[in-house]
């Protein structure tokens, strides 16, 4: 079977599909997290609720920024000065895929249990998760802003050897 062929991105598509996932998935972690700080200072259990809807589909979501992550890194062929921050993203990513569904299942039992109080364990573990995806929010950055997987002259430039 022919291999598809690749665009100035290095890449079978026009534009890289991660990214418009993985902001996705962010915001929903991130707005899920606001909520349930809120409706717990506000003592307002309706943001629960939308907390809990947040956090369901960004763990649905989370797999499909995954599968795009290393389907993009694998055509990106990076250099050598790039490899380090790549795999330690890799790592990342499937690391808080994991660890959003195992918070998405303990917060579906909290919501099972008693739908209106939240417990101050679980805002304690989401604040681990809010750290985490920020620091893999900085570990991306970097690769596109710093490295410039799928950015054309970067691209260009290991085409040709320039980047090693």
């Amino acid at each position: 079977m022919p291999a598809l062929p690749l665009n100035n991105q290095n890449l079978p598509y026009p534009d890289p599909i991660h990214p418009i996932i993985v902001h996705f998935v962010i915001a929903m972690v991130f707005f899920s997290f606001c909520c349930d700080v809120v409706g717990y200072l506000t003592r307002n259990h309706r943001l629960f609720e939308v907390s809990w809807w947040n956090l369901f589909v960004g763990a649905i979501a989370i797999f499909l920024a995954v599968i795009f992550g290393q389907l993009e890194a694998g055509l990106a062929e990076p250099y050598a000065a790039a490899r380090p921050v790549l795999d330690l993203h890799t790592i990342t990513g499937w690391s808080l895929s994991a660890l959003v569904v195992a918070i998405a299942a303990w917060r579906f039992v909290i919501r099972a249990r008693d739908p209106v109080k939240l417990p101050p364990a679980y805002l304690g573990v989401a604040t681990f998760l809010i750290v985490l995806v920020s620091f893999q929010v900085y570990l991306g950055t970097q690769l596109f802003w710093v490295y410039g997987l799928h950015v054309e002259p970067v691209v260009e430039a290991t085409k040709r050897g320039i980047l090693r």
